[in-house]
């Protein structure tokens, strides 16, 4: 919705910057600006920067930026409504609205409150004659029922319209019940329960709220697991089954599963501290939430090669994080002379909690996996599998930024090898000279073309004239820097810009200008994709002079103002069309 002006001007005042980023980020003053670990991708060295005097903050690695309600939005995965009322709620201030987005913020809050009864409605089914079933399946997997109770479980009935039926008679409408991913419709348009006859694993964010749903058949059918489809309220990229409880952990670490019944088991164990993404490999939007309640991650995923595939990847995004990562390899289970796969809850089931705390206390670092799966698949004892070896290894050693970190994982693995360590640590040169060569060409790449780097990250919003566009970014920093400039001038029209996405800033803009509004970024939170803000605000940023500014504002509007000529079709000088003129009217002579 559109807030009033008034009312923004006076959220952001009360919201500074610093202080908001502050609550999430660990700051540090350099300069007059502010400096930290950006909290939206993995990184040691500080890149997000924050600027108090334009409210604004960028990072200069994964080129995310805006004001203090984009930073909400991004941080706390919520809609711009949404993220302003967090703000609002923060320094206790009053949220007008309008009904649009009233009834906007009710439906998902009534979406909610849909799920929290779906959820206690299967949990009714558990306790009585209908629940049978999972209650003895319950038994069987060994979970207790207070561990039932804890993480809300319920039955879904034998039934193809058991929910349906309780849901609507509640007053809830089949609208609303598609929109949750609680029915599914068919091809005749009538609609029936999505979860039938199975455990429900009710999934609850971090504020409490019931999002979605997990689920598991009782005997060998397909799907053998369920879960809620995207809605709404509910992103599976964003969410971890078990945070909200194991948030409140006094263990000094997460530990990183699977599947949603590997953390009710470790729960139920004392391993409060589990959680277990949805169906999805680790994604950057879960490690932003993880960053939120630990610095310490142990991935303990399944020891087959799927699970194997899934730490590789988890590493991969969580390379140069600020989190510390180890790495749980559950030890196969031997059965009728055959060694078989075991999970989480297989281990605790047969080898008992205590097994599971030695080997969380004796749990491998990240890069002693990956050197481990190395070795895995090489014969050390031929001569040309230990060559091969040393090649694949030194390439993994050379991106390890510490030299200490270095040089222990390097005698480690010419140990592993039986070479001597000067002929590993040569490799590891070697290594370390491929690789920065490589970073070398490519930064080459980019200096050549530099135009590249000054293209918007989404290709979607790509500049198709860059001469104009670097007008039209010049603009639009004039005016944030001094609107006062344009007094005697007046800019181009929007349509005359040749990047839609700057020509509608300015446009915002300028026209909250002639309202008698104070130019700032903010105006644009709300207009603006994340992608779109985060580009404008890299816009920002880039240098602009004052000094001349009169002269740049009017060479910019010349340069705009030519090129939308252009493009146009009228691309005459007026020089050369005012020579031409004349010439006709003489007759063809020459001048």
């Amino acid at each position: 919705m559109a807030f009033p002006q008034a009312f923004m001007d006076e959220l952001t005042a009360r919201n500074d910057i610093v202080d908001v980023v502050g609550s999430y980020v660990t700051l540090t003053s350099k300069s007059g600006s502010f400096w930290g670990c950006c909290p939206f991708h993995n990184e040691k060295t500080p890149s997000f920067h924050v600027l108090q005097d334009k409210q604004i903050y960028y990072c200069f690695g994964c080129k995310k930026g805006g004001g203090v309600v984009n930073f909400i939005m991004e941080e706390e995965n919520l809609s711009f409504p949404e993220a302003v009322r967090f703000l609002a709620k923060r320094v206790n201030m009053e949220v007008p609205e309008d009904n649009t987005d009233r009834e906007a913020s009710r439906y998902r809050q009534r979406l909610l409150e849909l799920n929290r009864d779906a959820a206690r409605y299967y949990y009714q089914l558990l306790q009585g004659r209908e629940g049978e079933g999972v209650r003895a399946y319950l038994e069987k997997r060994r979970i207790s029922r207070s561990t039932a109770v804890k993480f809300g479980m319920g039955a879904s009935a034998d039934s193809w319209d058991s929910l349906l039926l309780a849901m609507t008679k509640k007053g809830y409408s089949k609208k609303e019940l598609l929109d949750a991913g609680l029915v599914v419709q068919n091809k005749n348009g009538g609609l029936y329960d999505k979860f039938r006859n199975r455990l429900m694993l009710p999934v609850i964010d971090t504020r409490g709220d019931v999002v979605a749903f997990g689920s598991r058949v009782l005997d060998k059918s397909e799907p053998k697991y369920m879960n809620s489809s995207e809605t709404p309220v509910y992103s599976k990229r964003r969410v971890l089954y078990g945070l909200n409880l194991a948030k409140k952990t006094k263990r000094p670490n997460i530990i990183l599963c699977e599947g949603n019944l590997d953390i009710v088991t470790l729960h139920q164990a004392g391993f409060d501290n589990a959680v277990a993404s949805m169906g999805t490999a680790l994604t950057p939007e879960q490690v932003r939430l993880l960053s939120r309640f630990t610095k310490e991650l142990v991935l303990c995923y399944d020891n087959d090669n799927a699970g194997k595939i899934a730490t590789e990847r988890a590493l991969q995004i969580l390379n140069n994080s600020e989190f510390s990562v180890k790495v749980l390899q559950l030890p196969k289970r031997l059965v009728d002379g055959e060694y078989i796969k075991q999970d989480a809850d297989d281990f605790i089931k047969f080898q008992g909690p205590d097994a599971f705390e030695r080997l969380l206390s004796g749990s491998e670092n990240g890069v002693e996996f990956r050197m481990a799966q190395i070795a895995a698949k090489h014969d050390l004892q031929n001569d040309e599998a230990r060559i091969a070896y040393c090649a694949e290894i030194s390439e993994l050693l050379a991106t390890l930024g510490g030299a200490v970190e270095r040089e222990v994982y390097t005698v480690r693995a010419a140990e592993v090898a039986k070479i001597g360590t000067d002929a590993m640590k040569v490799e590891v040169q070697r290594a370390i000279k491929r690789k920065n060569a490589k970073e070398r060409r490519a930064e080459l790449r980019r200096d050549l073309n530099p135009s590249m780097s000054l293209q918007p990250k989404e290709r979607s919003l790509r500049y198709e004239n860059m001469r104009s566009a670097r007008a039209e970014e010049g603009l639009l920093r004039l005016l944030l820097l001094d609107e006062s400039l344009f007094d005697t001038q007046a800019p181009p029209r929007e349509e005359e810009f040749s990047s839609p996405l700057l020509g509608r800033a300015f446009a915002l803009l300028w026209q909250a200008h002639l309202e008698g509004h104070a130019v700032s970024l903010h105006l644009l939170s709300g207009e603006l994709t994340s992608e779109e803000m985060s580009h404008i605000t890299f816009v920002s940023q880039q240098p602009e002079s004052v000094r001349n500014a009169p002269k740049a504002l009017s060479d910019y509007i010349k340069i705009i103002r030519n090129e939308a000529n252009k493009r146009a079709g009228d691309d005459t000088d007026p020089l050369l069309a005012a020579t031409e003129k004349y010439k006709n009217k003489l007759g063809g002579k020459q001048l």
